[in-house]
């Protein structure tokens, strides 16, 4: 245990830069998911035929790949399009697609979930079809998406590690790199498997926050 304590002290500093990299791939790939995410969504609940196909199509598609398929392909095939991308870029761009897969459909669970009469009663009013969503749909269906939503910020926090596959030095590539030159496996992944616990952790708890208010309405 003394031996972990000492190791602990000495690659912190180093394995803290990875934390960095890591939180930022995930906000980023967090915002970029909502968007995308809240878009599909709305086209899903348009009305509008083509449009709901083309989200549904889309999201069928973005769902049946890989998310380390969809990281090599925008780092290492894009160039041939003439779009370079960073491995950072790449990264949060890659995952901020892959996960608008689930975001969408959370999004559209929330959006269902709204009574229709309220749809129709703002309609009635005068409402268009966007102001009513504005106003009267997306406030309710936010509080409806709140707990599946924290869910998938702890998904994406641990996913972020996938960005390592690109050469993006955050948490897991900084631990495989300094057990790689040092041999001390077990001291070094320990403490990145604490590392991310303890980012996951508020997260853990903001999730069972969000569920029990839920629950009592």
């Amino acid at each position: 245990m003394q031996k972990f304590f000492s190791d602990a002290v000495e690659f912190f500093p180093i394995l803290l830069q990875g934390v960095w990299l890591t939180v930022v791939v995930t906000i980023g790939s967090l915002a970029l998911s909502t968007v995308f995410g809240l878009f599909w969504a709305l086209l899903r609940v348009s009305g509008i035929g083509v449009l709901a196909s083309l989200s549904a199509g889309l999201i069928n598609v973005i769902r049946g790949i890989p998310i380390i398929v969809l990281l090599f392909f925008l780092y290492f095939v894009m160039p041939d399009f003439g779009v370079a991308l960073t491995a950072l870029q790449a990264s949060i761009l890659g995952l901020g697609i892959a996960y608008s897969a689930y975001q969408s459909e959370n999004f559209r669970a929330g959006i269902e979930a709204i009574d229709k009469g309220q749809i129709e009663a703002a309609q009635t009013i005068g409402m268009g079809w966007w102001l009513t969503m504005r106003r009267v749909v997306l406030p309710q269906a936010i509080k409806i998406v709140l707990p599946p939503y924290g869910n998938i910020m702890i998904m994406m926090l641990k996913d972020s590690s996938q960005a390592s596959t690109i050469t993006v030095a955050e948490l897991a590539l900084q631990g495989k790199l300094i057990a790689s030159s040092t041999f001390k496996n077990t001291s070094v992944f320990t403490l990145v498997a604490l590392m991310y616990l303890t980012m996951s952790i508020p997260l853990i708890l903001l999730v069972r926050h969000f569920e029990k208010k839920a629950n009592r309405k």
